[in-house]
């Protein structure tokens, strides 16, 4: 069974950076096909598809956010992480990290999530 597990700070001052971390049990990041995902939901509004990082390491991001985003990952950890640069308060929002064994936008496991709150 995989599980995900979202850690970071919870408050970040606006024009800082985001980070967050997402430690996967259960299966390894670099396992054939598999797409390891960072999605968000702001409060009072629906699930935004932030990027992706495949078992390759190549990523895959929102255009609309690709700007200021960016998806790495630490094989030998197992970890995968995300950086919002430049961020504001419409950044606030519960993070969720996510995996799917093939697909880039719908995925079966998904960490617990993390609230993120930006304000000086």
């Amino acid at each position: 069974q995989v599980q995900l597990q979202e850690s970071g700070p919870g408050l970040v001052k606006p024009s800082q950076t985001l980070s967050l971390t997402c430690t996967v049990s259960g299966e390894t990041i670099t396992t054939n096909y598999f797409y390891w995902a960072w999605i968000r939901q702001p409060p009072g509004k629906g699930l935004e598809w932030m990027g992706a990082i495949a078992y390759t390491g190549s990523t895959f991001y929102n255009p609309s956010l690709k700007s200021r985003t960016s998806i790495s990952r630490d094989t030998s950890a197992n970890q995968f992480t995300l950086q919002l640069n430049s961020v504001t308060p419409e950044d606030t929002a519960v993070y969720y990290c996510a995996a799917h064994p093939t697909s880039i936008a719908h995925f079966t496991y998904w960490g617990q999530g993390i609230q993120v709150t930006v304000s000086s």
